[in-house]
């Protein structure tokens, strides 16, 4: 086992020491955040039925966890969210793939992605909804909607920012199109798929939550919708801390991944 240096051990201290406060800071902040949230509205400076409070929200938790309604919003939300991401990024890399292996087909397609890149999604929704009818396929295809045509622009930039030289070097051995696709333009382009699957699973989140406001009966967007029409501030705020949470977790998830892509590496 080699020994480290001097500089060397007082580099990593120095990084170890860095992480520390980075995540000592983080957990400061939010508890700062909490206490000085439920203290005002105990003392009675912020309105807690429209503010509500931490602890508030923590009792209608466990409230709705004890009858495991929170549970079904939750999963419902969960599952449409995961399914319009797998469906966005499988969707994507295949046009994608589509668009690199055909100039032609690339140029007359450009100009209609970026003007349904631009489009506001909410304005989709409830077309959505009158082709589709109000369940979980149009919930699902309006998470899609938020981020396959960004999804598809920003795959195809980086399949075509490939090394020149080694799409040279393929067709120089005789190599296909093919052959150049799988041994060089995808492998090359997995930090950037990896990347842009973490900005989409944010978005899918975001679509799913705009379907679930007008097309939906369960899941963590009804009940936000459903509660600020009936004043029940507890169940909206305990909803948007909830969706924190899972974009959070889901975020983390795919980080992992490209944590392990990169030690393989």
């Amino acid at each position: 086992m080699l020994e480290l240096s001097t500089g060397q051990q007082h580099y990593l201290n120095q990084q170890r020491k860095h992480r520390r406060i980075v995540r000592v800071s983080r957990l400061a902040i939010l508890l700062g955040f909490l206490f000085l949230w439920e203290f005002t509205a105990n003392v009675g400076i912020i309105d807690s039925f429209i503010f509500s409070s931490p602890s508030r929200i923590a009792l209608c938790f466990w409230e709705m966890a004890l009858d495991g309604t929170i549970f079904m919003h939750l999963w419902v939300t969960l599952y449409e969210t995961l399914v319009s991401f797998l469906l966005v990024t499988a969707i994507s890399i295949l046009f994608a793939v589509l668009l690199w292996c055909s100039l032609k087909l690339s140029e007359i397609l450009d100009p209609y992605l970026v003007v349904l890149n631009s489009l506001p999604k909410s304005a989709l929704a409830p077309l959505l909804i009158v082709w589709l009818g109000a369940n979980h396929t149009t919930i699902i295809v309006a998470g899609m909607s938020v981020a396959i045509f960004g999804s598809i622009l920003n795959l195809y930039t980086a399949f075509v920012g490939v090394d020149s030289e080694k799409l040279r070097l393929i067709y120089t051995l005789h190599g296909t199109k093919f052959h150049a696709l799988t041994k060089v333009v995808l492998p090359s382009s997995i930090p950037a798929i990896i990347s842009n699957m973490k900005v989409n699973i944010g978005l899918c989140l975001v679509g799913v939550i705009i379907g679930e406001f007008l097309a939906a009966r369960n899941g963590l967007g009804y009940l936000i919708i459903y509660s600020s029409q009936v004043f029940k501030m507890d169940w909206l705020l305990m909803s948007i801390v909830l969706l924190c949470i899972m974009a959070m977790i889901l975020y983390s998830l795919i980080n992992l991944l490209e944590k392990l892509y990169y030690q393989k590496v």
